[in-house]
């Protein structure tokens, strides 16, 4: 056996063995940890809104009513579906941060850092929830689920996602969660995505654990079954099932452009939209798709191609509502004012590699095998006005879950099993 051929069986081996393991522990943990909602708990209708109105509230002009002169007050009533690998971890961000503004209740995951996912979504996963409750934010990974979000949040509530070309979205997911998708281990090569889309039927299995991860993620993420055939009927009924719930889908690529359509949408002021971006690869770990290799990505995710493009369509709507030159003046104000809020926060003004992150609270949640994920150092002697801001910016989502009191035993606990595979 060649050096090479017993590496190669060395890496499967450790893959069999950390498949084995992470299913058993995972299948463990949820079985011990999900909470029960007494079958005979009578169903309470929640309220029409459950957005407090406190008196020192102001009432905002943005810039789309300055013609007319009307003001209006901020939306609180807000549902996020957090899709995977589409920045939706910075926007969660701004999301914290505007629901400890204005106080607002959010309704958190109970134990760790989704909603059980990739479970659809239940009612009786938000930690403490009884029935009636009166929730403003749900915004935690979760896999939608209709019905049961209809019976917890206001009907007032405006729906919200984020999506990502779908090549590019694969390619990020495959890095990320390749090793735990079991029928990855037997790809050959140092190149493994490659491998992959160049004949992906002769890997891919349906019925293996977290296969959804790399076929058609967006889709799956929100409920539908992600296996269907591009052009089976179901998969149009499903869009239209999706773009009649959501108020607004954003897209990565033109982020800016999403926070100020969300800004126009729910009254939000500017100041409200400011971020960092987290969760961000190292440029060395991002595999460069040809446009062969692009294609077949395409193809692959045909069905999240499909849904992009419908949204891609529906967003540029929006903007031309919004107004073009409007549009590219406040992109422009929103760039001028993160760009002031780096050079008082960040240290060096930019991201670094998690080796270089001096604080463990500043330290981003790495993927099995790999320390990819860059982070910040919060920049020394931040004056007393942003100290805090500047703190809450660079956080990522897991410590600002915490802070936010959320009970993350079990995310904390596989996070000691990985940095011991990892080790």
């Amino acid at each position: 056996m060649t050096g090479k051929q017993g590496r190669q069986w060395r890496s499967m081996g450790k893959g069999l063995v950390l498949g084995t393991l992470l299913t058993s522990f995972m299948i463990l943990v949820y079985c011990f940890s999900s909470q029960q909602i007494p079958l005979d708990s009578p169903e309470v209708p929640v309220p029409h809104s459950c957005a407090h109105r406190p008196s020192h509230l102001k009432h905002t002009t943005n810039s789309s009513q300055k013609v007319s002169g009307q003001s209006c007050l901020p939306k609180m009533d807000i549902m996020f579906l957090k899709t995977h690998k589409t920045a939706s971890s910075t926007f969660l961000n701004i999301l914290f941060r505007f629901g400890e503004k204005h106080r607002l209740k959010f309704a958190f995951p109970d134990s760790r850092n989704d909603f059980f996912y990739p479970n659809l979504f239940q009612r009786k996963q938000v930690k403490d929830y009884r029935p009636g409750m009166c929730f403003n934010m749900i915004c935690n990974h979760m896999r939608f689920n209709t019905p049961e979000l209809a019976k917890l949040l206001p009907a007032d509530t405006t729906y919200i996602t984020i999506l990502r070309d779908p090549a590019e979205l694969f390619e990020s997911s495959f890095h990320y969660f390749g090793r735990l998708v079991p029928f990855t281990w037997k790809i050959q090569g140092e190149d493994k995505l490659t491998e992959f889309l160049l004949d992906p039927q002769s890997y891919f299995d349906a019925e293996s654990y977290n296969s959804h991860y790399l076929k058609n993620l967006l889709f799956f993420d929100f409920g539908q079954d992600n296996t269907l055939d591009p052009g089976d009927p179901r998969v149009d009924e499903g869009i239209k099932s999706i773009s009649d719930r959501f108020h607004l889908v954003m897209l990565v690529e033109y982020f800016e452009e999403s926070l100020l359509l969300l800004k126009d949408a729910l009254c939000w002021e500017m100041d409200d939209l400011l971020f960092f971006k987290l969760n961000v690869r190292m440029g060395s770990t991002v595999s460069k798709l040809t446009a062969e290799l692009r294609a077949k990505a395409l193809e692959w995710n045909a069905i999240d191609w499909k849904l992009y493009q419908h949204f891609n369509q529906t967003f540029w709507k929006k903007v031309d509502a919004y107004g073009r030159q409007r549009m590219a003046n406040d992109v422009a104000e929103l760039k001028k004012r993160n760009k002031r809020m780096a050079s008082i926060c960040i240290e060096g003004g930019h991201a670094v590699e998690a080796g270089s992150i001096q604080e463990t609270d500043m330290q981003p949640w790495q993927p099995i095998g790999s320390n990819s994920i860059m982070g910040y150092n919060l920049k020394k002697n931040v004056d007393k006005a942003h100290l805090k801001l500047c703190r809450k910016m660079l956080m990522p989502e897991i410590q600002y879950l915490s802070e936010l009191g959320v009970n993350l035993w079990i995310t904390k606990l596989w996070g000691y099993v990985r940095d011991i595979i990892n080790w």
